[in-house]
């Protein structure tokens, strides 16, 4: 049974469609990789001119404020000017967020992209992907291959470094053990993020449309064995975060298009010291970030720089003089310190666990996306998601569902 949360107990984040933490921007089709059930078409445009990239970009900047421009794919790595698109995008005012495999990033290719002005990486590595070389059959066996690129960003200094797992019902049980590595490594881990299988879930009981006519949609999103047979939910993730992280509570959210109380974007910050989740922060403290930010910037914050995420200790302490959750975390601290004054000036990281749940369908055939989402990128001079770019591809349009008529 998928824990159960209420929305209006947390910070629902002010992101929205024209101001947002994060934008998505895709210079490329192409990939060194196929992932189970990626809804990417391989066979694509494949790269686009730098020309080309800057006109969206210009399109994101006279209609959309955002503080990350996500750079996405295909795999941005395998784009051959990747290294002056990032230079594009800093320029421009962004932080420029590299969505990757991390198949194509070595030592000297990560040089060039700090000295670009990259601001972090987002690694998506999970059991979905057959890498060349990699024997690893589990997601705990792949947290090798995790902790390889964490390290090379660490080495480097000053980057953000976040991984994407895609869950599905099959590797569900090892979310346990995803959040226990990525608080072992908070150091040089800022964000764990787990994405749940984005299933077709086409039904009998619809007719999809686009553009008003009718279509045959079975082709378009693909299924797969990995998936197993359970569309998860944020809450069957909760779930098993709980079990490793009982006193694991979220502080903001974005809800649903269709349902104002579900969860599609789900985030909780732990406070770690010394490998020990010392608690996790109230919605207040998170409020007080996104309105503060958006304050001195004009943009509301999504990725952090590492040297802002160790000051975990500040903002337990700061924030605990009005809030009593940030408070517990600050007198777990002291005590923690008390026990072992050598560990006073040790920091304390705040990591984030986000979940991610994708588009569902409704009873009654609405689909449920994520109100003010921060995938949106650009599409013939227009703003659109980006989980359904094959829907406008194929059909011109996004594709609606419709109940069929029920013969007595």
């Amino acid at each position: 049974m998928s824990a159960v949360l209420n929305h209006l107990d947390y910070y629902r984040l002010p992101w929205n469609y024209a101001d947002n933490g994060i934008s998505w921007l895709e210079p490329t089709t192409d990939c060194n990789l196929r992932c189970e059930g990626c809804y990417r078409d391989p066979n694509g445009s494949g790269h686009k001119s730098l020309e080309q990239v800057r006109a969206e970009l210009e399109v994101f900047r006279s209609l959309r404020k955002s503080d990350c421009m996500s750079i996405a794919g295909g795999d941005p790595l395998v784009y051959p000017d990747i290294v002056p698109l990032v230079k594009m995008v800093r320029e421009m005012g962004w932080k420029p967020i590299i969505n990757t495999n991390g198949l194509a990033l070595d030592a000297p290719l990560l040089r060039e992209l700090k000295q670009a002005g990259v601001f972090g990486f987002t690694f998506h590595i999970d059991t979905s992907q057959k890498r060349p070389r990699v024997t690893a059959k589990t997601e705990i066996e792949l947290n090798e291959l995790r902790l390889h690129y964490a390290r090379l960003l660490a080495d480097e200094g000053g980057l953000s470094c976040s991984f994407n797992a895609t869950v599905s019902e099959k590797t569900a049980h090892e979310v346990p053990d995803l959040v226990d590595w990525a608080r072992q490594h908070a150091d040089i881990v800022q964000t764990m993020v787990f994405i749940l299988f984005r299933s077709p879930g086409l039904s009998g009981d619809f007719d999809y449309y686009a553009g008003g006519r009718r279509i045959d949609f079975g082709h378009t999103y693909k299924e797969t064995e990995w998936a197993g047979g359970k569309v998860l939910m944020a809450g069957d993730v909760v779930e098993k975060i709980q079990e490793v992280e009982p006193a694991y509570n979220p502080c903001a959210y974005l809800n649903g298009t269709a349902d104002p109380s579900s969860f599609k974007w789900l985030l909780a910050n732990r406070i770690v010291f010394k490998g020990e989740t010392m608690g996790y922060v109230s919605p207040k403290f998170m409020e007080l970030i996104q309105t503060g930010y958006h304050l001195f910037t004009g943009k509301y914050l999504s990725y952090a720089e590492p040297h802002s995420t160790s000051r975990g200790k500040l903002a337990a302490f700061a924030m605990g003089l009005f809030d009593r959750k940030m408070r517990r975390i600050a007198g777990g601290l002291v005590r923690r310190i008390v026990q072992k004054p050598s560990d006073a000036l040790a920091p304390a990281h705040i990591q984030s666990l986000m979940i991610i749940q994708p588009v569902n369908m409704l009873p009654d055939g609405r689909q449920d996306m994520c109100d003010s989402c921060p995938d949106i990128t650009v599409h013939e001079g227009k703003l659109v998601w980006s989980c359904r770019l094959e829907e406008m591809n194929q059909f011109g349009a996004f594709v609606q569902s419709v109940p069929k008529e029920k013969t007595p």
